[in-house]
């Protein structure tokens, strides 16, 4: 599958090839894997037998949600036209929303922090973290499949876990996780409903992490966290050896699984991988349930802990051996297994839940629940699947997605040299980290498309610099043969995406009045006695200010109002236009502010008036033909 360049040379795909796989040698020594041979090549958007081409006026028959990496944001997606509906801020800043700086969206953003982040965030004179780290977006469930009620993702970087109400597509809680550092992993218990939200965190850290302990590292522990998803509080926590990596949970609401990397337990790149072997632990969540309302656990910030390290030898955990640095966790749609994802290894390694049974109750041994391990290629990272007994996984060293057929693994695995797994080998550009297929994470798996999301994309697009966007790659996977229909740019860097068919999301059009996002403005509103559908008004408590005014296109309920220097300012605007997608926006000239405010929605901003002079507010969503007029004034007075 080599080529060359038009000038003989070597092409970037033999370079990126035979350096990984040197660079890779070493961390498959150990697993002793030779290198399955390519089964089929690259396939074009032509040969696709899916229309992948949304006509204008057509709507995609998916919904696909991106984390949105470093920006701290998700992105909304339509599948399969790959094109980009909307961005919903969760651990960022956003102008065009106010998220941020609205009233709303600070308590979202300050209420679920930890009180030690608190004390810190205000010796910074800060409110609030300003960066975050989105990494797994996971919609939750019922009984195996989407139910639309909610989005979960986390920040790796500040520990914490959002959930976005996807009536609205918007935050409404955030959630710091205690005794974390670096929550990476996250999946969702599947049945019966959504109960727990599953955190890993990657980072093993003394706790308490109280500035005693650097160098006796030994000493550090990992936690592996439940979160409630409806009261968005810590259920119970794990103690766990080694450093979690990814999760998954199974369909029957007994167990769940993590990869772990660094059985040693060092902090260095040399002692994390001096071994040939690290595990995927896998939780017995009725065990651990019953230590917890039996008051076994160690109450530390509140939160119940249980050791489920392996010198504990409780009831909690076991430790299955896989090869050195496992990466992906994912379960197959049918419910019967979970794969581990090799990284360091060529292979995939695929365990049992339903040996997990004689597992805790001591009849097997850990490596007996492992019915199939298979070489796939250098670097598999994550697996997907189409739920017709096939899984795609990503090669980050090979650039490649790989079709392997689970059954034939495992038959493969008991010794069966009849068959071959590997069905075919795609060539994507370049350095895939995670894949997923619609619906593949829920029983209704349908095998449509699949997206590769590709950290490099090199000679793909227009240059833009040094810094390059990466390719996310649409791939027609209803066939007997995966085919590569499309490119799409995306900025930095969109770690994960889920693929959701479009009819299990059904966001609102217009706000209704009760709306819980908006109940503090109502509240406050209510004591003041303004009708916030008809009143415009300024309420003067002391050196406090509330300016309630309405918004209607063209026009705002006041067309100015005064202040003086040193006022505590609050401005509550509630649009009340109830024509579908008729937002207006509030922008102060000045004073950094911009918030935006749907049909039927209320929203307030709060600051301190320190400028003295004229300051115009203006509507910055496009809302009527005399949108420009759409304006007033705020007189700070000396």
């Amino acid at each position: 599958m080599s080529s060359k360049t038009d000038d003989g040379g070597i092409s970037r795909r033999d370079l990126f090839g035979s350096t990984a796989k040197l660079a890779a040698l070493a961390g498959m020594a150990a697993a002793g894997g030779g290198i399955a041979s390519v089964v089929g090549g690259s396939a074009s958007a032509s040969e696709s037998k899916q229309a992948y081409e949304v006509q204008p006026g057509q709507l995609d028959e998916y919904y696909g949600f991106w984390s949105g990496g470093q920006t701290g944001e998700l992105r909304v997606l339509g599948i399969p036209s790959m094109r980009e509906l909307t961005r919903i801020p969760v651990f960022n800043r956003c102008g065009a929303t106010g998220w941020g700086r609205t009233n709303e969206s600070l308590k979202i953003l300050t209420e679920g922090l930890l009180p030690e982040s608190k004390a810190f965030l205000k010796k910074q004179g800060m409110l609030t973290f300003e960066n975050g780290d989105t990494h797994h977006a996971r919609p939750s469930y019922t009984n195996g499949t989407y139910d639309g009620r909610y989005l979960y993702v986390n920040d790796k970087t500040n520990a914490r876990v959002a959930r976005v109400r996807l009536d609205i597509m918007r935050v409404d809680k955030i959630t710091q996780i205690p005794h974390a550092l670096g929550v990476h992993g996250l999946r969702l218990q599947r049945y019966p409903k959504t109960g727990y939200v599953f955190c890993n965190s990657e980072f093993r850290t003394p706790i308490p992490n109280d500035g005693k302990i650097l160098d006796d590292y030994h000493k550090y522990k990992c936690v592996y966290t439940a979160l409630d998803g409806e009261t968005m509080k810590v259920a119970w926590q794990v103690l766990v050896d080694g450093n979690l990596d990814n999760t998954d949970a199974d369909y029957a609401g007994k167990y769940s699984a993590a990869t772990c990397y660094n059985s040693p337990e060092g902090v260095t790149l040399e002692q994390m991988t001096n071994k040939e072997r690290d595990w995927a632990v896998v939780f017995n969540l009725k065990a651990i349930e019953a230590a917890v309302q039996q008051g076994e656990a160690t109450m530390m910030s509140g939160v119940p802990v249980l050791d489920g390290r392996k010198a504990a030898r409780s009831n909690f955990t076991r430790y299955i051996p896989v090869p050195t640095s496992p990466h992906g966790c994912n379960a197959t749609p049918d419910g019967k297994y979970f794969v581990a994802n090799g990284k360091l290894s060529p292979t995939v390694t695929i365990i049992e839940w339903a040996k997990l049974d004689d597992l805790f109750a001591g009849k097997i041994k850990e490596e007996d629940a492992i019915v199939g391990q298979l070489e796939v290629g250098l670097g598999p990272l994550h697996t997907t699947f189409d739920g017709r007994g096939n899984a795609y996984t990503t090669l980050f060293l090979d650039s490649q997605i790989v079709k392997w057929n689970i059954d034939d693994a495992i038959k493969a695995y008991k010794g069966d040299k009849t068959v071959k797994p590997i069905r075919q080998k795609l060539d994507v550009q370049y350095q895939p980290g995670h894949n997923n297929a619609t619906m593949a994470e829920t029983h209704e798996a349908d095998g449509k498309w699949l997206v590769s999301l590709n950290k490099f994309s090199k000679d793909r697009f227009l240059n833009v610099g040094p810094m390059k966007p990466n390719n996310d790659q649409l791939i027609d996977i209803s066939g007997d043969e995966m085919v590569l229909v499309k490119d799409d740019s995306a900025f930095q860097e969109p770690h994960d995406a889920t693929l959701v068919r479009r009819t299990l999301i059904n966001p609102i059009e217009i706000y209704k009045r009760d709306d819980p996002m908006f109940a503090d403005a109502v509240a406050m509103a209510a004591k003041d006695k303004v009708d916030l559908l008809n009143d415009s008004k300024v309420i003067r408590d002391g050196r406090k200010v509330r300016v309630y005014m309405t918004s209607v296109a063209p026009k705002f309920g006041l067309s100015s109002f005064k202040v003086k220097k040193g006022d505590e300012v609050t401005v509550v605007v509630t649009n009340i236009d109830d024509v579908v997608n008729l937002t207006h926006g509030f922008n102060m000239t000045g004073y950094g502010l911009s918030m935006e405010i749907s049909p039927q929605a209320t929203a307030s901003v709060t600051f301190t008036a320190d400028r003295v002079g004229v300051y115009y507010y203006y509507c910055h969503q496009f809302c009527h033909a005399l949108h420009m007029e759409m304006q007033g004034r705020m007189l700070v007075e000396a």
